[in-house]
């Protein structure tokens, strides 16, 4: 856990597939940064893909990271930057999968109030809740 605003905090990072399931799960403490772990959760891009991702994975290396494994980065710049980037806005809906997925993790009381000190117990518990979700996405139907 780690300081910021709210007191003891952590984050959960994910990247999410176009079914919003996850793929990727990481936990930095509140106060990192969010692209600490970009290269950890992009280690398995696969080629052609679309990586969405808000502003604060707004960073060159994230992008040219994405073009080397051949996938195509759409992620709003941030209001500093003083080269302009191609960004579509119309594409950067699709994002709310990630929000959708968050919600849904975060019905799990344990997940959504962090009782575990650890942050390898309280990671177990937000991929139990995934493992969940990928469950009820391919529970048969009698």
């Amino acid at each position: 856990m780690g300081r910021s605003r709210g007191g003891l905090t952590s984050e959960i990072h994910a990247l999410v597939d176009t079914n919003g399931l996850p793929v990727r799960l990481a936990l930095t403490a509140g106060e990192a940064h969010d692209n600490r772990l970009a290269s950890k959760l992009l280690s398995r891009l696969k080629p052609k893909a679309m990586l969405l991702a808000d502003r604060g994975y707004d960073a060159d290396w994230i992008r040219e990271l994405a073009v080397r494994r051949g996938a195509w980065a759409n992620i709003p710049p941030k209001r500093n930057r003083s080269n302009p980037i191609c960004f579509s806005p119309y594409l950067y809906r699709d994002r709310n999968r990630i929000e959708r997925f968050f919600n849904r993790i975060k019905q799990s009381r344990r997940v959504a109030t962090r009782y575990d000190k650890l942050a390898a117990n309280y990671l177990a518990f937000v991929q139990l809740a995934s493992i969940r979700l990928w469950l009820r996405a391919y529970e048969s139907t009698p």
